[in-house]
């Protein structure tokens, strides 16, 4: 798998599609083990053309699921949710469809609307490490004055370990003396908080309430 940035010449894009898809014939050649799936990648940027090309070619070799690769790597939500859709569009419905890189509320709520079952991203983590906290009410950063003697915890609506022990406060600390605690208790919660979050998104689906929510969720994350 080839993953360029974007923006990049068309003639970049093309040659990563090229050089995935001949990857993926070598991969799905290859002998494995017994209970190991092996998941072909589509490419193509934002072209929409290219896009569902990757996905034909890929499908047609027969893989075990499907990975959606080459988006949030600079695009924005309205260049990012056409590419998507034509990939999707192109994809086996009774195979595991893998957006990768992508873990923002707002993308996540978008791409599980158009047909995505898994997600990988180093968001949460990469946000903790510089003190920004995932909640209920959007994000912040706990580096701001402000939160220099707050008393609450992170998210007064998150019922994970940290916010039932340490005030904003108390971590603010941890992080602006560069002790590696901080980053890793916030990294706790902001974990939770996004596995929380994609629980409920489940919940919302089996309810036939995902719209309401969806709407919800951008109203905090879509700028």
């Amino acid at each position: 798998d080839e993953c360029p940035p974007l923006p990049s010449p068309a003639g970049v894009v093309r040659a990563a599609v090229e050089r995935t898809a001949a990857w993926a014939a070598r991969a799905a050649a290859t002998p494995r083990g017994d209970g190991q799936a092996l998941f072909g990648i589509v490419q193509g940027g934002i072209d929409t053309a290219l896009r569902a090309e990757s996905a034909q070619r890929t499908v047609a070799l027969g893989f075990d699921g499907y990975g959606i690769g080459g988006l949030s790597v600079g695009e924005n939500r309205e260049e990012m949710g056409p590419a998507l859709r034509a990939a999707i569009d192109e994809l086996p419905g009774d195979r595991v469809r893998y957006l990768m890189g992508v873990g923002d509320p707002a993308r996540l709520v978008d791409a599980v609307a158009l047909g995505v079952d898994l997600f990988d991203c180093v968001l949460p983590t990469r946000h903790a490490r510089h003190g920004t906290v995932l909640t209920d009410a959007g994000r912040f950063n706990l580096s701001n004055a402000r939160f220099r003697t707050d008393p609450e915890p992170l998210d007064p609506s998150c019922p994970c370990r940290v916010c039932g022990r340490w005030s904003r406060a108390y971590l603010r600390h941890l992080l602006s003396v560069h002790e590696p605690t901080g980053a890793r208790l916030v990294t706790l919660h902001n974990l939770e908080w996004l596995v929380r979050f994609v629980a409920t998104m489940r919940e919302t689906i089996r309810a036939g309430t995902f719209d309401a929510f969806r709407a919800a969720t951008l109203a905090i994350w879509g700028a």
